[in-house]
């Protein structure tokens, strides 16, 4: 995996992110009310130290139905403490008594009958807590927050994407050459993460070498939408629109079709990924078409609170799709302290074979 360009230059200050999983907590948004009827039961749940898929398993064996049966709208970390949606459709069922799931590692926060199926990505957003420790030079940090409210941050696919080692990003890659995969949702994720790569690598050149400037035949999207248009010429009304945030500069999520910016911004692109044919027409062959991204992330709500000399509280919301990890690498050089643990364990279990 490359080194993505920072937008703010590199930070000053070390940190440790995840210390506890109560340091690293997520609210998911939903865009609509439960309708109160219907066949899906929507369940609101906290869950610490538990990952999306175990939930899911937890709902599936308790109301006797099949795993299909259960869905989420966004898929949550193991070590962290999220509240989250499910979905679990129960046709001409009594309600079951959800509650009775309660334990401490997860909790029913409210149940309500639904007319439609809960699907993937059916989330407004997510709104953010983290606790960042042993911060090192916090004077640093603090003025990094103030840049971002003013600025945002790359909008990069985090680190979680790519899988332990780029490993998603590696059988994806191996899928274009052959590799059979028989389980959608593991195809689904490692094409995703091949996507988002060519996504950061464009991202992550074109702030290098332009930084926030404009390019003639930018595609350019509304603001809070996946409308797009072309900028063949930046005139007085456009860079207005900009700098007001009416529309948005954006990067390429690959596929089929013809690339969406023309002229310069076109050329630029075509010079960054000229490299990656292979994931280019895998992600083709894959059935994907042309769409775009916003280069940059705003978080919404952005706040902090000093806790004691070296501790951190962040509070944030961002759109759904968009990763918190983002905004902290402008802020900090962290360390995940749970995926550090991780590391050490497997390298233990190594040791263990090879003795």
């Amino acid at each position: 995996m490359i080194e993505l360009h920072y937008l703010h230059g590199k930070p000053a200050s070390k940190a440790d992110l995840r210390t506890h999983n109560s340091d690293f907590q997520v609210q998911e948004i939903l865009p609509f009310v439960p309708t109160g009827e219907g066949e899906h039961h929507l369940l609101h749940i906290r869950k610490d130290g538990l990952n999306t898929a175990d939930v899911a398993k937890i709902l599936s064996g308790f109301a006797h139905v099949h795993p299909k049966e259960v869905t989420y709208a966004g898929q949550k970390d193991k070590n962290a403490v999220t509240e989250q949606w499910f979905g679990v459709r129960i046709p001409g069922k009594e309600t079951p008594d959800w509650t009775s799931l309660n334990s401490e590692q997860l909790t029913i926060l409210s149940s309500s009958r639904h007319s439609k199926k809960l699907r993937i990505g059916a989330l407004a957003g997510n709104r953010f807590t983290l606790t960042l420790r042993q911060i090192s030079d916090m004077e640093d940090v603090i003025a990094r927050i103030g840049k971002v409210k003013e600025t945002g941050v790359p909008n990069y696919f985090g680190e979680q994407r790519f899988g332990h080692d780029g490993k998603n990003l590696i059988f994806g890659r191996q899928m274009f050459t052959g590799r059979k995969v028989k389980d959608r949702k593991k195809s689904s994720m490692y094409l995703s993460a091949v996507r988002s790569y060519l996504f950061n690598l464009v991202v992550s050149a074109r702030l290098a070498e332009h930084g926030l400037s404009r390019l003639n035949g930018d595609s350019v999207l509304l603001a809070g939408s996946k409308s797009y248009f072309t900028a063949e010429q930046w005139d007085e009304t456009l860079i207005a629109r900009l700098a007001e945030k009416d529309i948005q500069l954006s990067a390429p999520m690959w596929g089929r079709g013809a690339a969406l910016p023309l002229g310069e911004a076109a050329k630029f692109e075509s010079e960054v990924l000229s490299e990656y044919e292979l994931d280019r027409d895998g992600l083709e062959r894959a059935g994907l078409s042309q769409e775009r991204r916003p280069l940059l992330l705003e978080p919404q709500h952005l706040s902090y609170q000093q806790e004691g000399d070296d501790t951190l509280v962040i509070k944030f919301a961002l759109p759904a799709g968009c990763f918190a990890t983002s905004v902290l690498r402008e802020l900090f050089d962290y360390e995940d302290v749970r995926e550090r643990e991780f590391r050490l364990r497997q390298q233990a279990k190594l040791d263990e074979s090879n003795a």
